[in-house]
């Protein structure tokens, strides 16, 4: 289904890279300027169609529910054990929903050094772990901090827009800020090299992405860590 953009009430505030705040915070700030996504209207209230405020909100429900989750940097550098520190943020299953929360959070560029950003489909936690993604993998494209937003935005309503031809073999995708960002899409069945090729290359269609990028198996990095070689490239 296609996710059609809706006003945004609030913008976002410089996120304080100390700060202990899950990505999604709610701000207001009179003056600031418009933000991709944001619709501004006029000043004043004198020409809203009163006639329409008795009228109840449509809502459009997505093909599956969704949930963001965050692994601060800040508390992520006390953990002992990898994944301690992962939280979810809030479940989504309208595109009302997703533009309300994308609205109003921190965008990657706004995010601290080492932050985790997670969009992954209900149920299924971003761990290697989970059953659903213990047989998978990932695609991964490495961005400029000033084109992380725009492609992570692409990437998550390419998700829950339900864009791709084997959407079903997605789990979510994550931003990893680490300078020059990361965004890996997660996938749940690493044998079905036809799926993963497909998802690669519709996602570098989506992205206009003119790179070659890979596609590591979960398994093989975690037994050889960053020596993995990529099984599958796009």
């Amino acid at each position: 289904m296609a996710v059609e953009d809706t006003p945004k009430s609030v913008v976002n505030e410089e996120a304080n890279p100390n700060s202990k705040e899950n990505p999604i915070d709610r701000y207001h700030e009179e003056g600031d300027d418009a933000e991709e996504g944001e619709i501004v209207g006029g000043e004043g209230h004198g020409d809203v169609d009163e006639s329409n405020k008795s009228a109840a909100p449509q809502s459009h429900p997505l093909e599956h529910s969704w949930t963001f989750w965050f692994d601060n940097p800040a508390v992520k550098s006390k953990q002992t054990t990898w994944g301690s520190s992962l939280r979810s943020v809030f479940t989504f299953s309208t595109v009302e929903e997703f533009w309300s929360l994308y609205n109003n959070m921190r965008h990657p560029s706004k995010l601290a050094h080492g932050a985790d950003f997670y969009c992954f489909k209900h149920n299924i936690e971003p761990k290697w772990e989970d059953p659903i993604c213990a047989n998978g993998g990932k695609w991964t494209m490495n961005f400029p901090k000033e084109k992380a937003d725009k492609s992570w935005l692409y990437t998550l309503l390419a998700l829950i827009g339900e864009q791709f031809d084997h959407g079903d073999e997605i789990c979510g995708a994550v931003v990893n800020i680490r300078g020059k960002e990361r965004i890996s899409i997660w996938t749940k069945n690493a044998s079905n090299e036809a799926a993963q090729v497909s998802i690669g290359k519709q996602w570098k269609e989506i992205l206009d992405y003119n790179n070659s990028i890979g596609f590591i198996i979960h398994e093989d990095a975690r037994k050889l860590d960053r020596n993995a070689k990529n099984a599958y490239t796009a």
